[in-house]
């Protein structure tokens, strides 16, 4: 067993630091230095790929790439890593939030044993946040000044109290349709799924739902914010209940997925496979 300790604190450095270069991109006057491209529909800056450079260039400078293997957005190539221990490596989450100034991106940084996540690192860097946990050991947010609390998921009494966080980009009919004929209808939109999970482990929401259309989340958009999520309670899952699987050789997750507070995660689950099939049957 590696010492996830110290790698976590390695981690959580790394972290701050890509958080400091993302907010002096952020914060300059104008997006024109950004040099906005587009891969598949789907912005990259230049935040995204220095940033990207300085979390590999670190984390490979202190642990060599013998035992770990790494896949990040931006530097993906398809294939599956044979090595048990993959950092799964997202440098900019919610670019499109970044370049559109919501303020709402976040950083993830995962470290997986074989497909599943050991260790995670969030940063939320607008709000000065950086949230992690380690299998079994919880999940914690730190601040600037080297604060830390202890987080916990919500506890709500009806079902219908719960509160939906979506997205404001990635929409299409049958998400709409779902999340329409949910039996929870408060809905608060926040940006990056690292926000999104933040948001529910902090209490301000208490479900997320992801359904792939032509295209899917990929491995670096989910790995991270799962183990947050869970290591505070909550519960993120395919609709039929099955834990989502990471290092698999194809980096879309696709299909319907539940992150919850835990409260009513598999009533969640069975609703939304009723109401597709009722969108299906339209």
């Amino acid at each position: 067993m590696k010492d996830l300790e110290k790698i976590l604190e390695l981690a959580r450095s790394v972290g701050w630091g890509a958080t400091d270069i993302l907010k002096s991109y952020y914060h300059q006057t104008s997006n024109d230095n950004l040099d906005v491209q587009y891969k598949q529909n789907e912005p990259v800056t230049i935040a995204d790929v220095n940033v990207n450079h300085y979390i590999l260039e670190n984390l490979q400078a202190a642990l060599g790439d013998k035992d770990f293997a790494y896949i990040s957005e931006e530097t993906y190539e398809v294939q599956q890593t044979q090595q048990e221990w993959v950092w799964i490596i997202d440098p900019l989450d919610g670019t499109r939030d970044f370049v559109e100034k919501t303020g709402e991106y976040a950083i993830h940084i995962a470290l997986v044993q074989e497909t599943r996540p050991v260790l995670a690192v969030v940063a939320v860097p607008e709000a000065e946040k950086l949230y992690y946990a380690i299998k079994e050991g919880g999940t914690f947010v730190e601040t600037r000044d080297g604060k830390r609390t202890q987080l916990q998921v919500s506890s709500r009494e009806r079902i219908e109290d719960l509160t939906v966080v979506v997205s404001r980009s990635h929409r299409n009919e049958r998400l709409n349709y779902l999340l329409q004929h949910l039996p929870c209808q408060n809905q608060k939109a926040v940006g990056s799924v690292g926000g999104k999970i933040a948001a529910i482990v902090e209490q301000r929401a208490d479900i997320y739902i992801s359904l792939s259309g032509k295209s899917a989340p990929k491995d670096w958009d989910i790995a991270a914010p799962e183990l947050i999520l869970t290591e505070a309670g909550g519960q993120f899952t395919h609709f039929d209940g099955t834990p989502l699987q990471y290092n698999t050789g194809d980096v879309n997750q696709w299909g319907g997925i539940v992150a919850s507070n835990g409260q009513y995660h598999e009533l969640l689950c069975q609703e939304a496979e009723i109401i597709l099939a009722q969108f299906e049957s339209h």
